[in-house]
């Protein structure tokens, strides 16, 4: 059987009329509507609020809080050796040409490079950190290490 337009068909079961509730007794559905008797959820206008625990202290301000997140911290994108090594001999590597390749997000602040991987290539490295095995091989390479404040 070819498929087409017209041969479409729901798989059985995939579609279920919707529960028409409060239409008499004997639809299993009236009278309560499906809600129970008395309480909270059986009014009109009770919202299911996130994190609420029915009047008990929610979990969220029963953990204890302890110290604070800095406004002020700076990110550094962690980028690998191997990652380098796609630059032509020579050339000047900072934040501007990795986000120019797209290794590197617009909105980062700065690079830390680190040591994973091999670098045949000799550069000169401009980031803010440097691994004590990143800044080996780049200068085992021929390359240098300059660090710089973002």
């Amino acid at each position: 059987m070819t498929l087409t337009l017209s041969t479409l068909e729901n798989t059985t079961g995939a579609r279920r009329p919707r529960k028409r509730v409060g239409r008499g007794e004997g639809s299993g559905s009236g009278k309560t509507c499906g809600r129970g008797q008395k309480g909270q959820m059986s009014r009109s206008g009770h919202k299911r609020k996130p994190g609420f625990e029915g009047g008990q202290m929610r979990l969220i301000r029963r953990i204890p809080k302890r110290g604070f997140t800095s406004f002020h911290k700076k990110t550094l994108i962690p980028v690998n050796i191997s990652m380098l090594d796609r630059y032509e001999d020579g050339a000047t590597v900072d934040l501007e040409s990795l986000k120019g390749v797209g290794l590197v997000r617009a909105m980062s602040v700065g690079i830390k490079i680190l040591g994973d991987g091999e670098l045949k290539k000799k550069l000169t490295v401009k980031a803010m950190a440097f691994s004590a095995s990143a800044k080996a091989k780049i200068e085992a390479a021929g390359g240098t290490c300059e660090v710089v404040q973002a």
